[in-house]
Protein backbone atom coordinates (compact mmCIF):
# COMPACT_ATOMS: atom_id res chain seq x y z
CA UNK A 1 0.00 0.00 0.00
CA UNK A 2 1.09 3.68 -1.16
CA UNK A 3 1.94 5.76 2.41
CA UNK A 4 0.37 9.09 1.64
CA UNK A 5 1.23 11.99 3.61
CA UNK A 6 -1.59 13.67 6.11
CA UNK A 7 -3.33 15.56 2.83
CA UNK A 8 -3.16 11.93 1.05
CA UNK A 9 -0.55 13.25 -0.79
CA UNK A 10 3.10 11.88 -2.07
CA UNK A 11 6.08 13.64 -3.75
CA UNK A 12 7.11 12.16 -7.02
CA UNK A 13 10.17 12.86 -9.72
CA UNK A 14 9.91 13.01 -12.82
CA UNK A 15 12.89 11.36 -14.50
CA UNK A 16 13.63 12.00 -17.74
CA UNK A 17 13.78 7.67 -18.91
CA UNK A 18 16.07 7.95 -21.63
CA UNK A 19 19.06 10.65 -20.19
CA UNK A 20 18.42 10.14 -16.17
CA UNK A 21 17.87 13.90 -16.16
CA UNK A 22 15.71 14.96 -13.20
CA UNK A 23 13.23 17.21 -14.62
CA UNK A 24 10.75 18.22 -12.07
CA UNK A 25 8.83 17.35 -8.52
CA UNK A 26 5.32 17.48 -7.74
CA UNK A 27 2.67 16.15 -5.63
CA UNK A 28 0.20 13.65 -6.16
CA UNK A 29 -3.02 11.79 -4.70
CA UNK A 30 -4.67 8.28 -5.70
CA UNK A 31 -7.13 10.07 -8.45
CA UNK A 32 -3.74 11.37 -10.10
CA UNK A 33 -1.69 8.44 -9.69
CA UNK A 34 -4.46 6.04 -11.12
CA UNK A 35 -4.78 8.83 -13.73
CA UNK A 36 -1.44 8.64 -14.85
CA UNK A 37 -1.73 4.92 -14.76
CA UNK A 38 -4.59 4.48 -17.11
CA UNK A 39 -3.41 6.98 -19.66
CA UNK A 40 -0.05 7.13 -19.85
CA UNK A 41 0.11 11.22 -19.28
CA UNK A 42 1.98 12.34 -16.30
CA UNK A 43 -0.97 13.48 -13.60
CA UNK A 44 -0.52 15.22 -10.75
CA UNK A 45 -2.14 17.21 -8.23
CA UNK A 46 -2.33 21.21 -7.64
CA UNK A 47 -1.59 21.89 -4.28
CA UNK A 48 -2.54 25.68 -5.09
CA UNK A 49 -5.57 25.16 -7.18
CA UNK A 50 -6.61 21.46 -5.54
CA UNK A 51 -7.28 19.58 -8.55
CA UNK A 52 -5.83 17.38 -10.82
CA UNK A 53 -3.38 18.88 -13.06
CA UNK A 54 -2.54 16.91 -15.99
CA UNK A 55 1.22 17.80 -17.35
CA UNK A 56 1.00 20.35 -20.43
CA UNK A 57 -2.42 20.01 -20.91
CA UNK A 58 -2.64 23.84 -21.61
CA UNK A 59 1.02 24.22 -22.17
CA UNK A 60 1.58 21.59 -24.48
CA UNK A 61 4.37 20.55 -22.47
CA UNK A 62 3.49 17.21 -21.61
CA UNK A 63 4.93 13.84 -20.37
CA UNK A 64 4.93 10.38 -21.77
CA UNK A 65 4.81 7.84 -18.81
CA UNK A 66 6.56 4.60 -19.41
CA UNK A 67 6.59 3.20 -15.63
CA UNK A 68 5.97 4.20 -12.43
CA UNK A 69 8.57 3.43 -9.67
CA UNK A 70 7.54 3.32 -5.74
CA UNK A 71 10.61 3.82 -2.99
CA UNK A 72 11.39 1.59 0.10
CA UNK A 73 9.27 3.20 2.15
CA UNK A 74 6.34 3.34 -0.40
CA UNK A 75 5.80 6.99 0.40
CA UNK A 76 7.37 8.48 -3.07
CA UNK A 77 7.11 8.23 -6.99
CA UNK A 78 9.17 8.51 -9.31
CA UNK A 79 7.73 8.53 -13.01
CA UNK A 80 9.58 7.77 -16.09
CA UNK A 81 8.84 10.21 -18.76
CA UNK A 82 9.43 11.02 -21.92
CA UNK A 83 9.22 14.99 -22.19
CA UNK A 84 7.88 17.40 -24.88
CA UNK A 85 9.48 20.33 -24.41
CA UNK A 86 10.66 22.43 -21.19
CA UNK A 87 9.19 21.03 -17.85
CA UNK A 88 9.42 24.27 -15.81
CA UNK A 89 7.07 27.20 -15.91
CA UNK A 90 10.56 29.39 -16.51
CA UNK A 91 11.11 27.71 -20.28
CA UNK A 92 14.03 25.94 -19.00
CA UNK A 93 14.26 21.59 -19.55
CA UNK A 94 14.11 20.87 -16.46
CA UNK A 95 12.99 22.73 -12.79
CA UNK A 96 16.29 22.19 -11.45
CA UNK A 97 18.99 24.78 -12.65
CA UNK A 98 19.96 26.85 -9.98
CA UNK A 99 22.65 25.94 -7.20
CA UNK A 100 23.28 25.48 -3.63
CA UNK A 101 25.96 26.45 -1.63
CA UNK A 102 27.49 27.26 1.96
CA UNK A 103 28.14 30.91 2.06
CA UNK A 104 29.83 32.46 5.61
CA UNK A 105 28.00 29.19 6.87
CA UNK A 106 24.37 30.35 5.38
CA UNK A 107 22.36 28.64 2.75
CA UNK A 108 22.58 30.49 -0.60
CA UNK A 109 20.73 29.97 -3.92
CA UNK A 110 22.78 31.08 -7.05
CA UNK A 111 21.00 31.75 -10.14
CA UNK A 112 23.73 31.00 -12.40
CA UNK A 113 21.56 28.37 -14.35
CA UNK A 114 23.81 25.15 -13.80
CA UNK A 115 22.56 22.08 -15.71
CA UNK A 116 20.74 19.44 -14.10
CA UNK A 117 21.66 16.88 -16.02
CA UNK A 118 24.28 13.83 -17.13
CA UNK A 119 27.20 13.80 -17.38
CA UNK A 120 26.94 13.13 -21.26
CA UNK A 121 24.45 16.32 -21.71
CA UNK A 122 27.27 18.30 -19.78
CA UNK A 123 29.92 16.92 -22.16
CA UNK A 124 27.84 18.72 -24.76
CA UNK A 125 27.33 21.40 -23.43
CA UNK A 126 31.33 22.23 -23.36
CA UNK A 127 31.64 20.58 -26.93
CA UNK A 128 28.84 23.32 -28.04
CA UNK A 129 31.18 26.01 -26.30
CA UNK A 130 34.45 24.26 -28.16
CA UNK A 131 33.10 24.34 -32.06
CA UNK A 132 31.79 27.79 -31.53
CA UNK A 133 34.68 29.73 -29.57
CA UNK A 134 36.67 32.19 -31.47
CA UNK A 135 39.74 31.41 -29.00
CA UNK A 136 42.68 29.84 -29.55
CA UNK A 137 41.93 26.55 -31.30
CA UNK A 138 41.53 23.09 -28.51
CA UNK A 139 42.03 20.16 -29.57
CA UNK A 140 38.49 19.80 -30.09
CA UNK A 141 38.15 22.91 -31.88
CA UNK A 142 40.46 21.24 -34.26
CA UNK A 143 38.91 18.14 -35.34
CA UNK A 144 35.57 20.68 -35.83
CA UNK A 145 37.79 22.87 -37.64
CA UNK A 146 38.97 19.74 -39.52
CA UNK A 147 35.52 18.59 -40.96
CA UNK A 148 34.26 15.57 -41.48
CA UNK A 149 37.39 13.60 -42.89
CA UNK A 150 39.54 14.25 -39.55
CA UNK A 151 36.95 13.51 -37.49
CA UNK A 152 36.25 10.37 -39.34
CA UNK A 153 40.32 9.39 -39.27
CA UNK A 154 40.60 10.08 -35.61
CA UNK A 155 37.26 7.73 -34.88
CA UNK A 156 38.88 5.04 -36.41
CA UNK A 157 41.92 5.75 -34.95
CA UNK A 158 40.30 5.39 -31.33
CA UNK A 159 38.31 2.50 -32.32
CA UNK A 160 41.55 0.37 -32.91
CA UNK A 161 43.15 1.40 -30.01
CA UNK A 162 40.09 -0.15 -28.38
CA UNK A 163 39.85 -3.53 -29.93
CA UNK A 164 43.54 -3.89 -29.39
CA UNK A 165 43.03 -3.05 -25.65
CA UNK A 166 40.28 -5.56 -25.12
CA UNK A 167 42.44 -8.27 -27.00
CA UNK A 168 45.07 -8.03 -24.35
CA UNK A 169 45.53 -5.00 -22.31
CA UNK A 170 44.34 -4.17 -18.56
CA UNK A 171 41.05 -3.06 -17.51
CA UNK A 172 42.24 0.72 -16.90
CA UNK A 173 43.16 0.90 -20.77
CA UNK A 174 39.98 -0.58 -22.12
CA UNK A 175 38.30 2.01 -20.02
CA UNK A 176 40.13 4.91 -20.77
CA UNK A 177 40.06 3.55 -24.79
CA UNK A 178 36.57 3.15 -24.37
CA UNK A 179 36.06 6.89 -22.58
CA UNK A 180 38.35 8.24 -26.08
CA UNK A 181 35.86 5.95 -28.57
CA UNK A 182 32.64 7.80 -27.41
CA UNK A 183 34.27 11.22 -26.80
CA UNK A 184 35.41 11.31 -30.29
CA UNK A 185 31.65 9.75 -31.00
CA UNK A 186 29.99 12.55 -29.83
CA UNK A 187 32.03 14.73 -31.72
CA UNK A 188 31.39 13.37 -34.56
CA UNK A 189 27.47 13.48 -33.83
CA UNK A 190 27.99 17.29 -32.95
CA UNK A 191 29.70 17.86 -36.23
CA UNK A 192 26.42 16.56 -37.91
CA UNK A 193 24.05 18.48 -36.05
CA UNK A 194 22.78 15.38 -34.02
CA UNK A 195 22.86 14.68 -30.20
CA UNK A 196 23.84 11.81 -27.77
CA UNK A 197 20.18 11.89 -26.95
CA UNK A 198 19.51 10.64 -30.49
CA UNK A 199 21.30 7.55 -30.30
CA UNK A 200 19.43 6.58 -27.04
CA UNK A 201 16.02 6.93 -28.67
CA UNK A 202 17.38 4.70 -31.30
CA UNK A 203 18.78 2.22 -28.90
CA UNK A 204 15.49 2.41 -26.96
CA UNK A 205 13.17 1.96 -30.22
CA UNK A 206 15.58 -1.37 -30.77
CA UNK A 207 15.00 -2.90 -27.13
CA UNK A 208 12.98 -5.91 -27.16
CA UNK A 209 14.58 -6.51 -31.16
CA UNK A 210 16.95 -9.54 -31.58
CA UNK A 211 19.87 -8.18 -32.74
CA UNK A 212 19.74 -10.18 -36.15
CA UNK A 213 16.03 -9.24 -36.76
CA UNK A 214 17.35 -5.67 -36.56
CA UNK A 215 20.15 -6.46 -39.41
CA UNK A 216 17.87 -8.17 -41.35
CA UNK A 217 15.73 -4.83 -41.25
CA UNK A 218 18.66 -2.59 -42.14
CA UNK A 219 19.79 -4.48 -44.70
CA UNK A 220 16.03 -4.85 -46.39
CA UNK A 221 15.78 -1.27 -46.44
CA UNK A 222 19.22 -0.55 -47.96
CA UNK A 223 17.78 -3.34 -50.87
CA UNK A 224 14.50 -1.19 -51.24
CA UNK A 225 16.47 1.99 -51.44
CA UNK A 226 19.22 0.17 -53.81
CA UNK A 227 16.79 -0.78 -56.23
CA UNK A 228 15.44 2.41 -56.41
CA UNK A 229 17.69 3.99 -57.46
CA UNK A 230 18.90 1.50 -60.42
CA UNK A 231 15.55 2.13 -62.59
CA UNK A 232 15.97 2.50 -65.84
CA UNK A 233 16.38 6.32 -66.91
CA UNK A 234 17.30 7.47 -62.74
CA UNK A 235 13.56 7.08 -61.81
CA UNK A 236 12.00 6.10 -59.07
CA UNK A 237 9.15 3.52 -58.13
CA UNK A 238 5.49 4.59 -57.73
Amino acid sequence: MLEFDENALLPVVAQDQLTGEVRMVAYANAAAIRHTLETGRATFFSRSRKELWVKGLTSGNAMDVSSVLVDCDADCLVYLVRPHGPSCHTGAPTCFFRRLSLDDDKLAIHDDEVPASTLLARLEIVLDARRSSSAAKSYTKSLFDGGPSKIGEKLREEADELSRAIDGETDDRVTSEAADVLFHVMVALKSRGLSITEVLRELERRSGTSGHDEKRSRATAKSGESETSEKPGGGKSS
